[in-house]
């Protein structure tokens, strides 16, 4: 009798945590309906509670979560379902919630295996073979995107490294032409400083014309013989130099007339004949 009196109690304990299960997962489907998803979380959460095995309730918290858009934890929580249950149709609907839920990351490669995974499981879900043939369209066009971006980075790339080449080439012109400028500069400087220590034109110029000042008489001194007589360094005066050209030309007159003289003299006098 005590043997019977304990297994009626647990099988009535049992029974009474069941329809606490199935009263919270109740609950939880009339806040799903009504979009309430977040409450309706919590009324699955408190069936699980209730009976932690609940596969249900576990199934409606990934949905609850999938809806309020928290598709890593709704993928969480499906994928320990794969192995809680051996039914092919269960299955094949968690694998095409996950499916879902990777497409709406972005994750189309992922998401069309999950999708193929859930046709070998049941080939007969049109649903399933709408998604695949969606999130393959979306993965071709992800794959095209992604090679335009990366040729468009390869031709920025290409074009930054010409624009920093021609930058670089300018930066080189620069400082090459800044350097010849200070070359052409310096050998400039060091020209003019060669040729005013060098005695030039202007140089004997400049020391001619300090001689002079210094002396007034030198281009005198350098003369001589244009203003000094044949006998001595004595200056003669105007009038005088007068006199000595005036005795100078009459005495060449008479030298003159004492040549003719003597040529008349050594002639030959022409006779003519008398015939």
């Amino acid at each position: 009798m005590r043997g019977l009196i304990i297994i009626l109690a647990l099988f009535m304990s049992a029974s009474a945590f069941a329809q606490a299960e199935r009263k919270f997962i109740r609950e939880g489907n009339k806040l799903y309906e009504d979009q309430k998803f977040s409450d309706a979380e919590i009324s699955y959460r408190k069936a699980i509670d209730k009976k932690p095995k609940s596969y249900g309730a576990a199934y409606n918290i990934g949905n609850a979560l999938y809806k309020q858009g928290k598709f890593a934890e709704a993928m969480a929580q499906y994928e320990p379902l794969l192995k809680a249950s051996a039914d092919k149709t269960k299955q094949a609907d968690i694998y095409y919630n996950i499916g879902n839920a990777l497409a709406k990351t972005n994750n189309y490669k992922d998401a069309a295996e999950a999708y193929k995974k859930c046709l070998r499981l049941n080939p007969n879900d049109t649903e399933a073979k709408i998604n695949l043939s969606y999130a393959l369209n979306q993965l071709k066009q992800q794959q095209n995107q992604d090679k335009n971006n990366k040729g468009k980075d390869k031709n920025n790339k290409d074009k930054n490294n010409q624009n920093k080449d021609k930058n670089d080439q300018k930066d080189k012109n620069n400082q090459d032409k800044n350097k010849q400028d200070q070359q052409n500069k310096q050998n400039q400087d060091n020209k003019n400083n060669q040729d005013k220590n060098k005695p030039g034109q202007n140089g004997k110029d400049n020391q001619n014309q300090n001689q002079n000042q210094d002396n007034p008489n030198s281009q005198n001194q350098q003369n001589p013989q244009d203003k000094q007589g044949k006998g001595g360094s004595k200056q003669i005066s105007q009038q005088d130099a007068d006199r000595l050209l005036e005795a100078v030309q009459n005495d060449e007159k008479g030298v003159l007339k004492r040549v003719e003289a003597q040529k008349r003299q050594g002639q030959k006098v022409k006779v003519e004949k008398n015939w």
